[in-house]
């Protein structure tokens, strides 16, 4: 059974980095062919996805994001991590990561930022 746990502050000051980790347990981040994503919703909002690592190491973002992102992993550790950079309180939100294989089947709890001063 594949597992994936959220950890990272709950509160970034505006203009800092939000950084996030993913850990996963049961399975590989780097067994072909899967992606391991992140995903966010803020309140009232629907999901949106934020970027992702696939199993060889590339990455890819979200266009809208691109500028303030970046996702890298840790294989040894069988995590991987968000950077978001230059946060605004509109970045608050649940942050989920998941995992990708022909659609989302397994994700995270989630795990609730704030952006405030």
């Amino acid at each position: 059974q594949v597992q994936l746990q959220e950890s990272g502050p709950g509160l970034v000051k505006p203009s800092q980095t939000l950084s996030l980790t993913c850990t996963v347990s049961g399975g590989s981040i780097t067994t072909n062919y899967y992606y391991w994503s992140w995903i966010r919703q803020p309140p009232g909002k629907g999901l949106e996805w934020m970027g992702a690592i696939a199993y060889s190491g590339s990455t890819y973002y979200s266009p809208s994001l691109k500028s303030r992102t970046s996702i890298s992993r840790d294989t040894s550790k069988n995590q991987f991590t968000l950077q978001l950079s230059s946060v605004t309180p509109e970045d608050t939100a649940v942050y989920y990561c998941a995992r990708w294989y022909r659609g989302y089947d397994y994700w995270g709890q989630g795990t609730q930022v704030t952006v405030s001063s």
